[in-house]
């Protein structure tokens, strides 16, 4: 991915007619909207299958908490939902994951079961089975199928699985795990559901099997607005999750260097730039929860990995790690100036539509170099820390 790969033709294009007007605020503006409009994106993602399957401890490990935090999905070896319930993710409220309840139950009959759980408002549904997917799974995934929505297979509780399987003298865990997963597409196929896709998933632990797999899948098949915040949102398990994280963040870094020395136009006492300090605190905390370095996340990441929490911060070395602030992004802000002007020749030199915008000063490139910095330390922050607490994983 590079700077460009999430810039829509008609958006170059305005923001373009607008820096050759010499309008900074027009195009800030543009820009402006488009953040506005990413900050009001909803996904519903509709976890369902049948009682007993892991449904809620899925929804949980989803949004990166546990069981038994105190905003999780209630889990229990019977069936504990009772009516379609949606759990917001603890930093991205706009995303909600909705448990849903077992079908097949007496109450939720796989003919009507779309109808009761109001399957227009999901963009799409993930069908989790714990052993195998029967005739109410393929029921409920061909009525979603008519009704023009995506739904993927998941088999679920495969550590469970690879533990009875190991007892065998002759076990051997690759395939076991490929054995597993052709029972399931047999089974489905066997039922009329035409090349199904299985993914294999521990909702204890996440990071392994096909939950990278999984979450690609949804990022390449989801509207592109609607898989970026996707993206960020997941739980930063994976050196993959991480790294498409970073390249994510930054393609719109060009976009909050414009926006932020276009909108307020306060000058900063003592120096030669003009930004609007507000916007780049809002996105440095928005690095910050999206590689989840927050205290919540780097517990949650502990517990799952069976680290302690000290051991995992001792790898955190950005000092965006103790505090992000106004006071501190002026500061960041004043050791970047000199840097800010190589950035200005590069952008002026080589992307023709900025070079007006480049040429009213180091506002630009400074803004530029400082965020592009402070994700680079973060970003290498979050893989250090995955890298520590995938030790033991080793």
């Amino acid at each position: 991915m590079n700077e460009y790969d999430i810039i829509l033709d008609s958006e170059v294009s305005q923001i373009r007619e607008a820096l050759e007007n010499d309008s900074l605020a027009d195009a800030a503006s543009k820009i402006q909207s488009y953040f506005e409009s990413l900050e009001h994106v909803e996904l519903n993602i509709a976890i369902t299958g049948e009682s007993g399957s892991g449904k809620s401890t899925f929804v949980n490990a989803f949004r990166g908490i546990g069981d038994d935090d105190v905003a999780s999905a209630p889990t229990g070896v019977v069936e504990t939902t009772m009516k379609p319930t949606p759990y917001p993710h603890p930093c991205y409220p706009n995303i909600k994951v909705w448990d849903l309840p077992g079908i097949g139950t007496p109450n939720f009959k796989a003919n009507e079961y779309l109808e009761q759980v109001s399957f227009e408002r999901y963009d799409f549904f993930i069908i989790i089975a714990s052993e195998w997917f029967k005739t109410s799974n393929v029921q409920l995934a061909i009525g979603i199928q008519e009704m023009k929505k995506r739904f993927y297979f998941v088999r679920s509780k495969i550590d469970d699985s690879l533990r009875a399987a190991g007892r065998k003298k002759c076990y051997n865990k690759e395939e076991t795990l490929e054995l597993i997963r052709q029972d399931c597409i047999c089974g489905l196929e066997q039922h009329g559901v035409v090349s199904p896709i299985v993914f294999l998933i521990s909702s204890f632990e996440l990071h392994l099997y096909d939950f990278p797999k999984l979450e690609e899948t949804l990022e390449s098949e989801l509207p592109k607005h609607k898989s970026h915040v996707l993206l960020l949102s997941l739980p930063n398990l994976t050196l993959e999750i991480n790294q498409r994280k970073r390249q994510a963040l930054q393609a719109n870094i060009w976009r909050l260097a414009t926006l932020s020395c276009g909108v307020a136009m306060v000058p900063i006492p003592g120096l030669v730039v003009v930004v609007d300090v507000g916007i780049l605190v809002k996105e440095l905390c928005r690095y910050y929860e999206a590689f989840g370095l927050d205290e919540e996340s780097l517990a949650s990441l502990a517990e799952r990995m069976d680290k302690p929490v000290a051991e995992l911060k001792e790898v955190i070395k950005s000092p965006l790690s103790k505090e992000i602030s106004a006071d501190v992004v002026i500061k960041m802000l004043t050791k970047a100036v000199g840097a800010g002007l190589m950035v200005v020749e590069y952008w002026a030199s080589t992307i023709p539509i900025f070079g007006s915008m480049a040429a009213r000063g180091i506002s630009f490139g400074t803004t530029y170099y400082m965020l592009k910095s402070c994700l680079d330390q973060l970003a290498n922050d979050s893989h250090n820390v995955l890298m520590r607490a995938l030790e033991s994983e080793v």
